[in-house]
């Protein structure tokens, strides 16, 4: 069973900053890309930043320049460093894994940019 624990939500003030972490466990033993997506209140879930395992990232426009993806992929650890915060960056965040071809998503973890 392969489960993914997010950490690391909460509230934050625009402007200010935010890390997000993802650590997958379980039967989980060719990770591809992992990723951070995000849904907004009466939106549709979009891709936030992605990483492969060669370490290839891709952005949202939206979030290019202001947040951050790494990972750790000895520990199956994804990272999301959130800075200059603002409020439309509000949403749940969840960590997404592609295992061999086979998607998880993780449960998500709310953020609110809020003063």
């Amino acid at each position: 069973q392969v489960q993914l624990v997010e950490s690391g939500g909460g509230l934050v003030q625009p402007g200010g900053s935010l890390r997000l972490s993802c650590s997958a466990s379980g039967s989980i033993f060719n990770i591809l890309t992992m990723a951070w997506y995000r849904q907004a209140p009466g939106k549709q879930r979009e891709l936030v930043a992605g990483m492969t395992r060669g370490g290839t990232t891709n952005y949202a426009d939206s979030v290019k320049g202001r947040f951050t993806i790494s990972r750790d992929n000895a520990k199956k650890r994804v990272d999301l460093q959130m800075n200059s915060v603002k409020p439309e960056d509000t949403a749940v965040y969840y960590c997404n894994v592609n295992d061999g071809g086979i998607v998880y998503w993780g449960k998500g973890t709310l953020v609110t940019v809020s003063s």
